[in-house]
């Protein structure tokens, strides 16, 4: 709202929300469309849904250009796998790489619609610049249109890291939806949206980031040969 008001007041042209996939919640129906009414389960999916509908009365009682962008699982290189918030894929990768065992919550078949960061940045692009005719006010689905299931995504980054064990199983997590798919024909009419990096090669573009970080901290900073394993440095301090 504060963001909202301000970019009213300051007569900003548009605003582009990071929406969520999350509103449609767990409805059977494959591939979420736009069209379909929200069903949303967990506390964040109704926030980011209410958010929406904020972004979409601005637009319609100010005047004030709004797009909403609902994000499909996005992965790739910096995102924290130690946050409540991090997505599975850089759990995985991060213990796999250190030869730790992942835990899939529940059996593994629940599909994502899996979708690597350049796509998000392109989409936002396109979102900031298009016709105010096709964009303003309208929420758009971000993904790449396919979707593969959690074993099937253990067994291709054990393929590409070279990990030797196996994936173990726990219960099922509250409030998760099973299946997540999009349907991006009013994304690609409206905004001219085009996946532009497949799942598997953005598997292998961040587990190539993550196996470089992982280079980078087990360096050593106290000399060749103490036999220690240094993890990252933590950042300079400035005084002014």
């Amino acid at each position: 709202m504060h963001v909202l008001i301000a970019a009213r007041d300051a007569k900003v042209k548009r605003v582009v929300y990071a929406a969520s996939s999350s509103a449609y919640g767990d409805t059977p129906t494959l591939p979420k469309h736009e069209g379909m009414p929200p069903n949303p389960i967990s506390p964040y999916a109704v926030a980011k849904l209410a958010s929406e509908y904020y972004m979409t009365s601005f637009y319609r009682c100010y005047g004030l250009e709004t797009v909403c962008l609902r994000y499909f699982n996005i992965f790739g290189p910096r995102q924290d796998p130690s946050s409540p918030y991090s997505g599975v894929l850089a759990k995985f990768i991060t213990q796999m790489l250190n030869g730790e065992q992942p835990t899939i919550l529940g059996d593994g078949k629940q599909s994502r619609d899996f979708t690597y960061i350049d796509n998000v940045v392109s989409a936002n692009l396109l979102a900031a610049k298009a016709p105010a005719i096709q964009a303003a006010g309208q929420v758009f689905n971000v993904a790449t249109g396919t979707r593969i299931d959690l074993n099937e995504t253990f067994h291709t980054l054990k393929k590409i890291i070279g990990f030797k064990g196996e994936v173990n199983y726990g219960p099922d997590r509250a409030g998760d939806v099973k299946h997540s798919l999009a349907d991006l024909s009013r994304t690609e009419k409206h905004l001219g949206y085009k996946p532009l990096v497949n799942f598997e090669e953005g598997l292998r573009r961040t587990v190539d980031w993550y196996r470089g970080q992982q280079q980078a901290a087990g360096a050593c900073t106290a000399g060749v040969g103490c036999g220690r394993v240094c993890g990252p440095r933590p950042p300079k301090r400035v005084s002014l």
